[in-house]
């Protein structure tokens, strides 16, 4: 009996691999253009971390995270989500990072002992992207304008920008106990998870997706109409920036972050007609995080994170085929099979790809394994033609074989635009 993979942790296989290596390489150029550098963190963290960032009394930490004592006993967790692991990296290694702003990303897996369904695993994959040290209007449109380019290049459509704005510690306490008293009032209403949230943190009741809250808090007071003057000036400043650069967008004063650490705008890239699951990508500004993890300094922030499974999803599901062999080596024997090697391993070299059958089937078979796997060329070692000096060159789309001499054949293999097409 073969050993099952772990529930909620899929392989990857070719060709949707390729996929895969495609969007990664997508998105690290964009972020490359944008001036971002990649950073790569341990999948293992102390639990600390994210019990501080995330909160203990969330789900994510109550009930999702994969955490464990080590053989010191000491208290580890595979990483949930990746913010607060680059954000604990920037505080280590601030000196090697250079002069404000900081503009990091990652790519990596992250997870989450939650239900596996469509889209969505315990061994999961984000794209993420951070800018650190300045609180300017101007780093929040630049990571959306960042994060609206790649969509678009990706050519995901229907795609629509929502934002809102959390305030700040000046304001937000005022709107918490406006929201409250709002709650309280329709307490009957809310699911029990809603009930302990209205005490903990009245926001995240905004968040609930059970039909009976939403229609509960349809009318609900608005973190918009609660701002200060200075984070009213940075949303609007925001809004302002992005009607300049062309992105549409709409309110949507009913988005929150759960978390104390985020301030002012907050943003949701959604498919709209989804339900639920129509979030394509999410973030916001979260200033107040460094400090949580024990920063001696606030360190404005704003970022993003991308569910790549979820965004292969939504691309829908396109056949990927493995990259075909520009040349199908034929060897009539076994004796054949060195020099063929020989020949691949030149050509691979010289960045043509190239196949040989290692297995000793026969020529006909081996033709019919170059047809199937969209070789373009074919050249056939064989007992007549090596009594020539020479090799037979078939040009498979083009019908047309000839005897060349071994010289000859190189040349018209490494010929770039007869045996690629660009």
């Amino acid at each position: 009996m073969t050993i099952p993979s772990v529930r909620g942790m899929k392989d990857i296989l070719p060709p949707t691999s390729a996929r895969w290596a495609a969007l990664e390489t997508a998105f690290r150029e964009h972020a490359t253009r944008f001036g971002f550098s990649e950073i790569r963190t341990p999948v293992l963290e102390k639990t600390e971390l994210f019990a501080r960032s995330v909160g203990e009394t969330t789900d994510i930490v109550e009930k999702e995270m994969y955490t464990f004592s080590d053989r010191s006993g000491e208290s580890l967790t595979m990483r949930p989500e990746g913010t607060a692991p680059v954000v604990r990296a920037l505080q280590a290694n601030r000196a090697a990072l250079g002069e404000w702003p900081v503009r990091l990303f990652y790519v990596g897996p992250m997870f989450r002992h939650e239900r596996p369904q469509k889209g969505r695993l315990r061994q999961f994959h984000q794209f993420g992207a951070e800018l650190f040290g300045t609180d300017s209007p101007f780093a929040d449109a630049e990571i959306l304008t960042f994060l609206h380019g790649f969509l678009k290049e990706t050519g995901l459509s229907g795609v629509f920008l929502e934002i809102n704005s959390l305030g700040d510690p000046a304001c937000r306490p005022a709107y918490h106990r406006k929201l409250s008293d709002f709650l309280s009032s329709r307490e009957d209403r809310l699911c029990d998870d809603c009930r302990r949230r209205r005490e903990r943190n009245p926001l995240r009741v905004l968040d609930c997706k059970a039909e009976g809250c939403m229609r509960a808090t349809a009318d609900a007071p608005s973190a918009l109409d609660s701002l200060c003057d200075p984070c009213r000036a940075h949303f609007e400043s925001v809004e302002g920036v992005l009607r300049d650069s062309g992105i549409p967008f709409t309110r949507n004063p009913r988005m929150v972050r759960g978390l104390d650490y985020y301030r002012r705008t907050a943003f949701e890239f959604v498919i709209p007609g989804m339900g639920a699951q129509n979030t394509v990508a999410a973030g916001g500004r979260y200033d107040g995080l460094a400090e949580i993890l024990g920063g001696r300094e606030r360190i404005p922030a704003i970022g993003f994170a991308i569910g790549v499974e979820r965004f292969l999803m939504l691309l829908g599901e396109e056949e990927y085929r493995a990259p075909a062999p520009d040349v199908f080596l034929v060897t009539a024997g076994s004796r054949f099979l060195p020099e063929a090697f020989r020949w691949k391993m030149t050509l691979i070299g010289m960045g043509i790809r190239t196949e040989v059958d290692y297995d000793g089937r026969s020529v006909k078979g081996q033709f019919r394994r170059a047809g199937r796997a969209g070789a373009r060329f074919v050249v056939v070692f064989g007992e007549e033609e090596a009594g020539r000096g020479g090799v037979t060159f078939r040009d498979m789309a083009a019908g047309v074989q000839e005897e060349l001499s071994k010289d000859e054949a190189i040349r018209r293999l490494t010929r770039r635009d007869d045996t690629r097409e660009e």
